[in-house]
């Protein structure tokens, strides 16, 4: 068998613990994986369209999976899952919200703005053990 495929994840969350918990639980997991960070709604647009910081695709490759917070500085999660959504060449990016918002109208404008998933980070950043069910999502999503 061969080697598995990076899968190259983009994570947007302006909560520096949060990234850093995924981080280290990406670490500790058997994905082959390569994380991308952006802090805010608006970097990740970047990233996504190759602009500022982000022009080199070979360095900042498309993702094959996004983790979205929802509330964010300067453009929020909603803003970017609609930019994208919108856009013939991002819109099959799978998105999973990650998200500390239980509100019921994110999550169904979520779901209609075509996000693939909804987790909400209680469930699993704070217990880092669990964090496997995170990453049951993500495989789920690509294969």
């Amino acid at each position: 068998m061969g080697e598995e495929k990076e899968l190259r994840i983009l994570h947007v969350d302006d909560t520096e613990m949060d990234r850093f918990i995924v981080k280290r639980a990406l670490e500790k997991s058997k994905l082959n994986n390569r994380l991308f960070v952006c802090e805010d709604g608006e970097q990740a647009l970047d990233f996504l369209y190759h602009r500022g910081k982000y022009t080199s695709p070979d360095e900042y490759p498309r993702p094959d999976i996004i983790l979205l917070d929802l509330n964010m500085p300067k453009i929020d999660g909603i803003g970017v899952l609609k930019q994208m959504k919108s856009d013939e060449e991002l819109k099959d990016i799978p998105v999973v919200i990650f998200t500390t918002s239980d509100r019921d109208e994110d999550i169904i404008r979520t779901f209609k703005d075509g996000v693939s998933s909804y987790i909400l980070k209680s469930k699993f950043v704070h217990k880092t053990a669990e964090m496997e069910g995170l990453f049951d999502t993500i495989l789920s999503l690509i294969h």
